[in-house]
């Protein structure tokens, strides 16, 4: 079946048509497709809209709290992602998980963590745009699954997969961003931290206790308005 007639077919929003979504980048994935984090993760194990399903062992979508306030957006995932299935399990998680107790905040409670991109790239390349866009879908529908009040996006490719903003990371992390009916904040990626150990005043460490700390006081002042 081509895929303009999967097309043609899924625009008869006709429920059965759903699963002709994951097999062509041209598709469409509009809001509201998925009711759940569970069938949004089935597709994306089906899903042959780029080159990196021929490649992957799993499909990453994500973990945490699915109702959490808080949303970790990080690159694309890497070898023990790909093994696993989970997002920043592999030494950068470690460190995110280190630098989110550091000002309290709860994996499984305050924060649900996913990647802008589902599937490996091979050698752990930098996505290319086309891969972002074929899986910008998926993401959009985790933000309104999970509906959080701030997005932390980790790196540039973070930045760019979801705000269009194609700034150096260094240049716009720590501050705030209004999308929609979130607050999101560039932060450094916990691998860049890793590869810049210094925990000197300016350098990448430092920043990011900063950044860190300004987000547990925008999380507590959103808690305290909403009570």
């Amino acid at each position: 079946m081509s895929s303009e007639h999967q097309l043609s077919l899924f625009e008869d929003s006709c429920n059965e048509h759903k699963e002709l979504i994951p097999k062509d980048s041209k598709i469409p994935i509009p809001a509201g497709t998925y009711a759940n984090m569970t069938e949004l993760a089935r597709h994306c194990n089906q899903c042959h809209r780029c080159e990196l399903a021929n490649t992957r062992t799993h499909a990453v979508v994500g973990r945490g709290n699915l109702k959490a306030p808080i949303m970790v957006i990080g690159e694309a995932p890497g070898q023990n992602e790909d093994e696993t299935g989970l997002p920043f399990v592999g030494r950068a998680g470690q460190l995110l998980e280190k630098i989110l107790a550091s000002v309290k905040l709860d994996i499984e409670k305050d924060v649900y963590i996913c990647n802008v991109i589902k599937c490996r790239p091979p050698q752990n390349r930098v996505p290319t745009n086309e891969e972002i866009e074929a899986c910008k879908p998926y993401l959009l529908e985790q933000i309104r699954l999970v509906a959080p009040k701030i997005i932390l996006l980790t790196g540039a490719t973070a930045v760019k997969g979801l705000l269009g903003d194609k700034r150096g990371i260094t240049k716009i992390r720590g501050t705030w961003v209004e999308w929609q009916e979130c607050l999101c904040m560039p932060i450094f990626h916990p691998s860049y931290l890793l590869r810049n150990p210094s925990r000197e005043v300016g350098s990448p460490k430092w920043l990011m206790w900063q950044d860190i700390r300004a987000v547990r006081a925008k999380y507590d002042e959103i808690c305290q308005s909403s009570s």
